[in-house]
């Protein structure tokens, strides 16, 4: 006899309580297989498939694209085992039940592939899962215009009711940021030709068509149709009043952002040191390396290398404090957080066992990193599980800052950009060039004798690369 089981949205972990569905992979009647992704979620860290860990028919799904939902809320229910008419669990060709009134099953959530994590399976490894899209076979058929002029192709029935952007057939966009640009605004994908290689629909393509539909005195959106999601590229839409006063809702990222932000500063008693450098010479260094043949080495790499060098000889600065236990918690490994700023918000991926990397190997995981951040495809994974954190403020144009700690590390470098100015070299003066590199330390963890070792050590491999040298 066929046994339904609820699936429900797993425990997003690092403080996560909710999250955005993008994206059903799964249709109401299609047969899964455990591990299979059913829905694709954004959560304020990332965008990532969810994989079910039952194998047999889906029979309900829960909430529409769009909809937020907490932990713990329903997301499908599937039939698993023999039916009562002994017809196997997998076979779709009974009638599919309305979405709204799938019935949802008592059982305990026992069987399967165990408890899931969003962003990670239960039988693969969580950084190398693919997405997996279901090819769709229902033809999609013309429809009348609609109230504007437009004409569009109707969506297939099953999926009638799906938000605006959401992509049924195989329409040529990788983006997730170009899929959910669009349902914001209520652009039709398969509309659009795009300018990319073979057709792909770019981020460009996007805003054009909505600059051209502005332009028209229209928008993207279905007349009758309410504007749901976030503004722009993951912004919350803001919402004005009569007197001209905006609010923005402080949710989705920027929200995460603001709660990680307010429980560095309430928690954790920071404090800054800052020095000038002469980088010079490494500048001079990179650009012999660079010389040299083989892939480029970026400046942050390197100075992510000065970092972990910087960290062990002194370990007090790669820890976290337990308030709990009143203990202070210290690391073997150096996993580096580096701030990258993105459409979606600020995020700070992770670069694991960054101690045990060179230069080039830094430079590619950094480049690969961020790739991701920018597309917003970064797993829980790689958004969590730093030890310290590089934030290379300098790309804004800045000199210096005060950074707030990541919690819960104990201690964040800024990096100015590095801009010519004078500077007294061997006793006359010059022109160098020169960056202000800020620490920013959890006084719990050392005191400021330590701290200010750690930020010369950093100054002096900046300014005279060779002293790296002496920790290889």
């Amino acid at each position: 006899m066929a046994q339904v089981l609820e699936f429900k949205l797993p425990d997003l972990g690092e403080g996560l309580t909710e999250a955005e569905i993008v994206r059903w992979l799964v249709e109401v009647g299609d047969v899964v297989a455990v591990d299979q992704p059913v829905v694709e979620v954004e959560t304020a860290k990332a965008m990532v498939d969810v994989p079910c860990p039952y194998g047999g028919v889906v029979t309900a799904r829960f909430g529409a694209e769009g909809t937020e939902l907490p932990v713990g809320a329903p997301l499908l229910t599937v039939a698993v085992g023999e039916p009562a008419d002994g017809r196997p669990a997998g076979d779709a060709s009974p009638a599919k039940p309305a979405e709204s009134e799938g019935a949802r099953g008592t059982a305990p959530a026992t069987e399967g592939s165990g408890n899931v994590l969003v962003g990670y399976g239960t039988a693969e490894a969580p950084a190398r899962r693919r997405r997996v899209r279901p090819p769709q076979t229902a033809p999609a058929v013309p429809s009348p215009p609609m109230a504007n002029g437009r004409s569009r192709t109707a969506r297939p029935a099953a999926a009638q009711a799906r938000t605006p952007g959401a992509v049924d057939g195989p329409v040529p966009v990788i983006s997730p940021l170009v899929r959910r640009l669009a349902r914001q605004n209520g652009l039709d994908l398969r509309e659009m030709t795009g300018s990319g290689p073979e057709g792909l629909i770019l981020r460009a393509d996007v805003e054009y068509a909505l600059r051209a539909a502005a332009a028209q005195g229209r928008t993207g959106t279905t007349a009758g149709e309410p504007r749901t999601g976030r503004a722009g590229a993951g912004a919350p839409a803001p919402v004005a009043d009569t007197s001209g006063v905006t609010r923005v809702p402080l949710k989705g990222i920027r929200g995460a952002v603001a709660d990680k932000l307010s429980r560095s500063r309430t928690e954790i008693p920071d404090a800054t040191c800052w020095v000038d450098a002469d980088a010079t010479e490494l500048m001079r260094a990179r650009a012999a390396m660079n010389a040299a043949g083989g892939p480029r080495i970026s400046v942050i790499a390197l100075l992510a290398r000065v970092c972990t060098a910087a960290l062990a000889r002194f370990p007090e600065l790669n820890s976290s404090v337990d308030t709990e236990a009143r203990e202070i918690v210290r690391y073997g490994d150096v996993h580096l957080g580096f701030a990258a700023q993105t459409d979606r918000g600020l995020v700070v991926p992770v670069v694991r066992d960054a101690h045990t990397r060179d230069a080039e190997s830094l430079t590619a995981e950094f480049a690969r990193l961020t790739e991701a951040a920018r597309t917003g495809t970064l797993t829980p994974a790689e958004l969590t599980g730093g030890t310290f954190t590089l934030n290379n403020y300098g790309v804004f144009g800045v000199d210096g800052s005060t950074p707030i700690i990541n919690h819960p590390e104990a201690a964040m470098l800024g990096v100015g950009r590095i801009v010519p100015k004078p500077w007294v070299h061997e006793g006359e003066l010059a022109v160098r060039q020169v960056v202000q590199l800020s620490l920013t330390f959890d006084h719990r963890v050392c005191d400021g004798g330590t701290a200010g070792g750690f930020l010369r050590y950093v100054a002096d491999c900046v300014e005279q690369p060779a002293v790296l040298l002496r920790t290889l």
